[in-house]
C-alpha cells in the first residue's frame, strides 16, 4: 500500500491528512500555525509532524508517494509562492522548502485551487474532469480545474473569482481596495451588505427587520417566502450568475461546485444562480452542471493529497 500525506495550511491551524492512494483518508489532525517571525516554523513544524505520523505508523517512506499543501497565496506550478502575508511570508519555493526538511515529493497549490481539486476528486464534483469551485464565505474565493489539473495561472492567481469587476456604480471597497468586486455582493458579507441596502430602501415589511443581520438569517427568511429576503436573494443570483456565466465563457467547465458557509443554506441558492446563469450566458455555456460542495474542511487535505497522485 502506497501512503499521501495532504496538508491544508490555514492562518490558524494546520490540517493534515494521511491517504491511501485510493483517496480513503486514514487519519486527520491538525497543528497550530505559529505565524511569529514570519512564519519561519510553519513548514519545520508541518515537517515534524509528517514525520512524527511516519514514526508512529511505522511506515517505510519507500512507501510514501508524497506531500501535498495548499496554502493562502499566489502559487505557481513549480511551488514557488508570491507571497502570503497573512503567514508572513515572501517570495519562495514551498515545495523545494519541505522536500528538504522531510525527504519526501513535495507539490504546492492555491488552498482555494487544492480544495477545487479535492472537490472534483472525491467531493461534489466527482464524476467530472473540469470543474470551477466558487467559495463563498467571507470573500468568494475560487478554483478552476480544467481536465483534472488546476489552473493557476503565470504568477499563481488564477481562480481569484472574487475580484471580478461587476458593478461600476459601487462607493465602497473591496477588501482589495477596488470597487464592484463579486464577493461583495456573493460573500456571506456581501448578502448582508445586499440585505442592510434593501430593508435602508423603503419600509416593506419583513421578518428580517429588527434583527441581528447575517447570512443565514436572510436565507432562512428566503424559505420563510418572506418577499424582501426574496429580492436581496434575486439581487444575489443576478449578480453571482452573470458572474459565473462570464468565467463559463472563458473556461467552459462541465460544473460549477458551490461552496463554502453560505452554500449551507442548501440548494434552494442554487435556483436563484442557475436560472441567472442561464440569462446571461453564451448558449454554449447554459448547461453547465451547477452542483453543492460536500467535503467541507476537509476539501483541502483532500485536493491536497490528489496534487501528488499523477
Amino acid at each position: 500500500m502506497k501512503y499521501i500525506f495532504g496538508v491544508d495550511l490555514g492562518g490558524t491551524t494546520v490540517k493534515m491528512g494521511l491517504f491511501n492512494e485510493n483517496g480513503e483518508v486514514l487519519e486527520k489532525w491538525e497543528i497550530p500555525t505559529i505565524k511569529a517571525n514570519n512564519g519561519e516554523k510553519i513548514l519545520p513544524d508541518i515537517a515534524n509532524s509528517i514525520k512524527g505520523k511516519i514514526a508512529e505508523k511505522s511506515l517505510n517512506t519507500n512507501d510514501i508517494i508524497g506531500v501535498g499543501i495548499g496554502a493562502p497565496g499566489p502559487i505557481d506550478s513549480n511551488g514557488t509562492i508570491y507571497g502570503a502575508p497573512n503567514l508572513g511570508w515572501g517570495v519562495f519555493n514551498v515545495s523545494e522548502t519541505l522536500s528538504s526538511l522531510t525527504g519526501l515529493k513535495v507539490k504546492t497549490g492555491n488552498d482555494a485551487n487544492v480544495a477545487a481539486l479535492g472537490e472534483m476528486w472525491m467531493g461534489g464534483g466527482k464524476g467530472y474532469s473540469s470543474i470551477v469551485m466558487v467559495t463563498l464565505g467571507t470573500g468568494v474565493g475560487g478554483g478552476v480545474i480544467i481536465d483534472g489539473k488546476i489552473v493557476a495561472g503565470a504568477k499563481g492567481a488564477g481562480g481569484e473569482i472574487g475580484h471580478i469587476f461587476t458593478d461600476e456604480n459601487e462607493t465602497e471597497c473591496c477588501g482589495c481596495g477596488k470597487k464592484g468586486c463579486l464577493e461583495q455582493y456573493a460573500s456571506a458579507t456581501g448578502v448582508v451588505r445586499l440585505a442592510k441596502r434593501r430593508l435602508a430602501k423603503d419600509d416593506k415589511a419583513s421578518v428580517l427587520r429588527g434583527k441581528d443581520i447575517n447570512c443565514k438569517v436572510v436565507w432562512d427568511a428566503v424559505k420563510e417566502g418572506d418577499e424582501v429576503a426574496i429580492e436581496i436573494a434575486e439581487e444575489f443570483g443576478r449578480i453571482l450568475g452573470k458572474g459565473l456565466g462570464i468565467i463559463a465563457c472563458v473556461v467552459n467547465p462541465e460544473a460549477f461546485v458551490i461552496g463554502g458557509g453560505v452554500s449551507k443554506a442548501g440548494t434552494i441558492i442554487l435556483d436563484y444562480i442557475t436560472d441567472n446563469f442561464k440569462n446571461t450566458t453564451f448558449r454554449g455555456c447554459r448547461e453547465t452542471d451547477f452542483c453543492l460542495a460536500t467535503l467541507g474542511n476537509d476539501a483541502g487535505i483532500y485536493g491536497a493529497a490528489k496534487l501528488v497522485i499523477e
